[in-house]
């Protein structure tokens, strides 16, 4: 049988490559739940509106469809915007308008709706609180901000975004606070979700901690 597997944790903890890897391996669908926030930040930017003007974000998240396809790109109303939603400014911009408890509704019953039929791994900072309290598998995935602002460093640089290590740092830096103080399903751990510190782990074992947890509870509800 499938289950639904919630991963939460800070910005750069690792969570989407993480949850890409276990889709891959599991045979299970990944929804990017951080890419639907990052959409309407990009798009709020492309038609000049107000990161704090709740009213025209609520009205704009009606006006977008937010896709997926089977290899991890995101369409935006068909726009491939895959590699524009993920520079810093973006970032920053998603974090803003996740703030608002009407943005975070709208988006989040899109999820659940989707991940009823079992099967998905979703990745945020209120997967397990919020949207799948009921996840089969919760994790809790964290990093120190000097390591998680060295992996972001290298992930922009891949996509030829350089960034210098103290911009990074500052913006992951103040988008820890944000989320962790939000009125809207601020960042917390589950109780029941399982810690795991990436610091000084490698992918391939992050990936085999999470793939011995499946097994577990697979054993336990099957």
């Amino acid at each position: 049988m499938k289950i639904n597997i919630a991963i939460d944790g800070p910005s750069a903890a690792g969570k989407s490559t993480i949850a890409k890897r276990l889709a891959k391996q599991l045979g299970y669908a990944y929804l990017d739940t951080g890419a639907m926030y990052r959409c309407v930040g990009y798009e709020a930017s492309r038609r000049h509106i107000a990161m704090d003007d709740e009213q025209s974000l609520n009205k704009l998240i009606k006006q977008i469809r937010i896709t997926f396809d089977e290899h991890g790109n995101v369409y935006m109303n068909d726009e491939n915007v895959s590699d524009s939603i993920r520079d810093s400014a973006v970032s920053a911009a998603a974090s803003k308008v996740s703030v608002f408890p009407k943005v975070r509704e709208q988006l989040v019953a899109m999820q659940k709706e989707i991940a009823k039929s079992k099967g998905y791994i979703l990745d945020g900072r209120d997967i397990g609180t919020v949207v799948l309290p009921d996840a089969e598998l919760k994790i809790y995935m964290v990093a120190s901000v000097e390591a998680r602002a060295k992996r972001r460093c290298l992930e922009y640089q891949q996509k030829q975004h350089p960034v210098s290590y103290e911009t990074v740092f500052k913006d992951i830096e103040q988008r820890d606070y944000r989320d962790s103080h939000r009125a809207a399903s601020p960042l917390k751990q589950a109780e029941d979700a399982v810690l795991i510190d990436t610091s000084e782990m490698s992918i391939d074992e992050v990936v085999k901690t999470v793939m011995d947890l499946v097994a577990h509870v697979k054993g336990d509800v099957s």
